[in-house]
C-alpha cells in the first residue's frame, strides 16, 4: 500500500492499538496487540511486517515493534478523532460515557479531519474526552499526566479522579453508580492486605471497590496539580 491512499480500517486499527500499548515510547509485543484487538498472533505478526515494509513500524531486537515518527502521527490522528467524537456525542447527542466508546470506534474512520475540526470548535477546543483522556492536539502534541491509581493511594488519602482507564461499558455503568467519574473527590478509609477490597468514601457515602477495578481508577491527590 501506497501512503498516498487512504489507510484501510485495520491500519489505523492497529497503530491506534500500538500506540495504547506503549503509550507513545516502549515497545509493543505481538502477544500484547493480538490481546488488545483479539486477533491470532499469526495475523498480527503479518500486518506487523506490512506496516514495517511501509515505514510506520520499526523492530525493537527482542522487545517488540515500536511506531515511526509517521506511525505516530497517524495514531495521535485517531486518537483525536476518536475521543472528538466522544465529547461531541456525550454533549451534544446524549449518549452517556459507557455507549460512546463503541459508536466513536465506528465513526472515527468515516468522518473528515474537517468535520472532527468543526465539532472540537463547536466543544471549545477540550483538552479531555469524558473519560477522562487526553486529546491530540491537530499538531499531534499531547500531554500523558501523571496520575496515582486508587489502587496505590494509602488509607487517609483524599484524592479526585481524573481519569477512568477502561472502555468496557459494565466497569463504567458500575463505576458512575458508585460516583466515580472524572471529577469525583474521594477518600481512602481503609485497604484489605494481599489486594483485598478497598473501602472509600464519596461524599457521605461509603463504596468498597477491588484493586483491579480501583487500578483503572487514576487521581490525583488533593493538592497536587
Amino acid at each position: 500500500m501506497n501512503l498516498a491512499e487512504p489507510l484501510t480500517r485495520s491500519v489505523e486499527d492497529y497503530l491506534k492499538a500500538i500506540y495504547r500499548i506503549s503509550r507513545g515510547s516502549h515497545p509493543a509485543s505481538t502477544s500484547q496487540i493480538a490481546d488488545l484487538l483479539g486477533l491470532s498472533a499469526a495475523s498480527v505478526s503479518g500486518m506487523i511486517r506490512r506496516l514495517s515494509e511501509q515505514g510506520l513500524l520499526e523492530h525493537v531486537p527482542y522487545k517488540g515493534v515500536a511506531l515511526t515518527a509517521e506511525g505516530r502521527r497517524i495514531a495521535l490522528r485517531m486518537l483525536r478523532r476518536h475521543r472528538v467524537l466522544e465529547a461531541y456525542l456525550v454533549e451534544f447527542l446524549g449518549y452517556s460515557w459507557d455507549t460512546v466508546h463503541d459508536e466513536a470506534e465506528r465513526l472515527e474512520h468515516a468522518v473528515s479531519d474537517l468535520l472532527i475540526e468543526r465539532m472540537a470548535s463547536v466543544l471549545g477546543n477540550p483538552r479531555f474526552d469524558p473519560h477522562g483522556d487526553p486529546i491530540p492536539a491537530t499538531d499531534g502534541s499531547m500531554d500523558e499526566l501523571a496520575y496515582t491509581p486508587l489502587s496505590e493511594l494509602p488509607p487517609g488519602e483524599v484524592a479526585e479522579v481524573r481519569r477512568v482507564d477502561t472502555s468496557q461499558a459494565e466497569r463504567l455503568r458500575y463505576l458512575e453508580q458508585a460516583g466515580l467519574k472524572p471529577g469525583a473527590r474521594v477518600t481512602v478509609l481503609d485497604r484489605q492486605p494481599f489486594e483485598g477490597p478497598i473501602t472509600i468514601r464519596i461524599g457521605a457515602t461509603k463504596q468498597v471497590i477491588g484493586p483491579e477495578l480501583a487500578g483503572q481508577v487514576l487521581c490525583v491527590r488533593v493538592g497536587e496539580r
